[in-house]
């Protein structure tokens, strides 16, 4: 299976190509740092500026959290879960670190297939 990484919207001209680009695109929001033993909350927001439809047929299934080759947690969606309405699929994801981090994130869309975000460290004290 093809695994699909963002590229940098800005430097794409056709707006429907931006549209796929983002609206597919799993990004991770969260603190840079981190305390060891503490709850953190990491957010994996799919899209920055385009939304995700939300069809019967063509839909995010899935969106997973991963500390290198660790998958930390996964969320599962059935068809409908934004109402039917296009949106951005959202998901706050809370662990306890012990040690650095490396996250990642990873979406399903049953339509256009795996994405995977960029990585974004995290330094725990």
């Amino acid at each position: 299976m093809k695994i699909n990484k963002y590229v940098d919207i800005s430097t794409i001209d056709r707006e429907a190509k931006k549209d796929y680009i983002d609206r597919h695109s799993p990004f991770i929001h969260c603190e840079s740092t981190a305390k060891a033993g503490e709850k953190f909350k990491v957010t994996v927001k799919l899209g920055d500026e385009y939304t995700h439809p939300d069809d019967f047929d063509h839909y995010i299934a899935w969106v997973q959290l991963w500390n290198g080759d660790l998958m930390l947690a996964q969320a599962t969606f059935p068809p409908g879960t934004l109402g039917n309405q296009s949106g951005h699929v959202e998901v706050d994801f809370h662990i306890v670190p012990q040690k650095n981090l490396k996250l990642s994130a990873m979406s399903f869309c049953t339509k256009h297939g795996l994405w995977h975000s960029d990585d974004v460290n995290v330094e725990v004290s």
